[in-house]
């Protein structure tokens, strides 16, 4: 008798010992999913180009802008998405959507151009229309006259098409050292024309012009040789090198103003500098 309880009791022992170790485990495996002390892995995106992701900071291969944090949320979502292992009949479009050209919301800020006027910069420079855009401050003596030269032949090769078409956009990085005619000295230097607007501003709209844009630099000499081309009436924006050849660039903005804009051949444009 004594061995016959003896044995139930082993036997209680071990199925109570099985079901407490369970929860353990399935603890310790979700604990594994984010390193310890809680803190979830940083994932880094580029603003303009949501499909390239690095665990560390760095620079959008695409573009040179500097990764950013992605949001809680869109980690999670990430993370979900990678734990299923079947996908929904859309799933596959949704991917192929997050390498569509980007979309911008831009603030409709007044500035001043070149010539002193105020303007609205959405409403009066972007509004339903094709534009270039680049990032210059008049002192810059490395990498902003190169710029400005690339819109100087980006201006003759559109003839025409400049201002009626397309509008060239140069917004300055230090608007507290730019005035209206400062700005105007330096373009002349690239013979702007009327195609080609030069805006500058209070320091305020100024930054926030630049937030939006994605292209806010603590230092104005930190900022890249970027531009920005887009179709506002098509929604579609995408970044480009800078200096890349002038023809690299009007495919890009004839790709724009036609509403196939692929980020793709963005990347492509730094190879093709000239």
């Amino acid at each position: 008798m004594r061995s016959r309880i003896f044995n139930t009791l082993a036997a209680l022992a071990v199925v109570l010992t099985l079901c407490s170790a369970a929860p353990a485990t399935h603890a310790q495996g979700a604990a594994a999913a984010w390193p310890s002390g809680g803190a979830k892995p940083v994932v880094y995106t580029c603003p303009m180009h949501p499909e390239v992701k690095s665990k560390k900071k760095g620079s959008c291969p695409k573009c040179k802008m500097d990764l950013r944090p992605a949001s809680t949320e869109a980690q999670g979502m990430q993370a979900a998405s990678a734990e299923t292992p079947s996908a929904k009949p859309g799933a596959a479009a949704d991917a192929h959507a997050s390498h569509a050209p980007s979309k911008m919301t831009i603030p409709d800020v007044e500035l001043l151009d070149q010539d002193g006027h105020s303007v609205r910069f959405y409403t009066d420079l972007v509004k339903g229309k094709t534009v270039a855009v680049n990032f210059v401050f008049t002192t810059c003596t490395t990498i902003c006259p190169p710029l400005g030269a690339t819109f100087a032949r980006l201006q003759k090769e559109l003839g025409a098409r400049a201002g009626r078409d397309v509008r060239l956009v140069s917004i300055s990085v230090d608007p507290a050292t730019d005035t209206p005619e400062r700005l105007k000295a330096w373009g002349a230097k690239f013979h702007a024309g009327e195609g080609w607007t030069l805006v500058t501003g209070p320091k305020p709209q100024v930054d926030e012009l630049l937030r939006a844009l994605g292209a806010s630099v603590a230092n104005p000499a930190d900022h890249t040789p970027t531009v920005l081309i887009g179709n506002d009436a098509a929604g579609q924006w995408t970044r480009a090198y800078g200096l890349a050849g002038p023809a690299v660039l009007i495919g890009l903005i004839d790709d724009a103003a036609a509403g196939r804009l692929d980020p793709a051949n963005a990347s492509n444009a730094k190879e093709s500098a000239r």
